[in-house]
């Protein structure tokens, strides 16, 4: 009976799915970010953020741990070094999955799966223009609008200046 034995096969022998877990695993750390089928990132999700997870305590045993799993020096390195300094306060959810679509040769679907602390543009939360509405006279022009940037400036002079006089006229009653 196979009961609680939900884990994926992948299609392969014990050996050859760790060892190719292993080499994605190290790809993952060196590159941060590789493109693999959603089945094979799921996988490698599983395997890998334990190892990041082991990684945040810097022993010798935790080291000799993660080797065993990875089996290439530089990841080793890469993943006490730098990788576990960036996620030292996250408690978990090291790697994100982002789906491409399908695969053109066999349909396969595609995903691209990231460590989460070195995505450059989901870190940087930059505040996007508003569109402005268009009406039906056709917008305004670039002339129009630093006039009426100049006016609000204005506005907003006038009302300081109107705040000032008004705490001079305060203390002097």
């Amino acid at each position: 009976m196979r009961h609680n034995k939900k884990f994926n096969h992948l299609g392969r022998r014990t050996a050859h799915r760790k060892a190719m877990l292993s080499n994605m695993a190290t790809s993952l750390i060196i590159h941060k970010r590789i493109k693999t089928t959603v089945a094979k990132a799921k996988a490698l999700k599983i395997y890998v953020e334990p190892l990041i997870t082991k990684s945040k305590t810097d022993s010798t045993h935790s080291r000799r741990v993660v080797f065993s799993y990875l089996r290439s020096k530089d990841a080793v390195t890469e993943l006490f070094r730098d990788i576990s300094m960036k996620v030292a306060d996250r408690p978990g959810g090291y790697t994100r999955i982002i789906k491409l679509g399908t695969r053109l040769g066999d349909n396969a679907e595609m995903c691209m799966i990231e460590l989460v602390d070195y995505n450059e543009h989901m870190l940087s939360t930059k505040e996007t223009k508003k569109k402005s509405r268009r009406s039906r006279r056709g917008g305004a022009t670039k002339t129009t609008e630093a006039a009426a940037e100049k006016t609000v400036d204005a506005k907003v002079e006038e009302v300081t200046e109107a705040k000032e006089e008004a705490t001079e006229a305060k203390k002097a009653e």
